[in-house]
Formats: structure tokens, C-alpha cells, sequence
């Protein structure tokens, strides 16, 4: 079978790719100011204050940046699965 014509092609959702990056944009950019800004750039301000025994720098380093990131896992998933649904995309 052939491909249809351009003409009659449906437009590619211009817009849902648009919020898509845009949301991925966004939580790179909140991953990459804790993995690289709170663990290495801000560590000696962060060790001023403490969670338990450990300086909040050395936390943000070795577990925060992880806890952080799936964090942004789970918000990616669910802002795009309202987006898949407000631009009727399926799977």
C-alpha cells in the first residue's frame, strides 16, 4: 500500500512536542543545578547546615542528587501522561 499524499498527511502535534521539550528542558535543568550546583559548586554553603551527622553538602552529593532524580522521574511521567491526554496522543 502506498503512502497517502502530503496533503492529506495529519500535521505532526507541533504543540505536544513543544511542552515536551519544554518539560524536559526544565528538569534537566532542575537535575543538573542539584547534581552539579548543590554537590559541587554550593557544597561549602550547604555544610553549614547538617542532616544527622553529615554535612548537607556531602548528603546532596552521595544521596540527594539521587533522591532529586527520581523525583524528576516521577514528575516527567505523570506531566506527560497529562499531556499525552490533553493532546490525545496514544501509545
Amino acid at each position: 500500500m502506498s503512502s497517502p499524499p502530503p496533503s492529506s498527511r495529519p500535521e505532526p502535534k507541533v504543540a505536544y512536542w513543544r511542552q515536551n521539550l519544554m518539560v524536559i528542558s526544565v528538569l534537566l535543568t532542575i537535575w543538573a543545578f542539584v547534581a552539579f550546583g548543590c554537590s559541587i559548586f554550593f557544597i561549602e554553603w550547604l555544610n553549614q547546615f547538617q542532616i544527622g551527622n553529615l554535612p548537607l553538602g556531602f548528603w546532596f552529593a552521595q544521596q540527594g542528587s539521587m533522591y532529586v532524580f527520581l523525583v524528576l522521574i516521577l514528575v516527567y511521567a505523570l506531566v506527560m501522561d497529562y499531556l499525552d491526554r490533553k493532546h490525545d496522543v496514544k501509545e
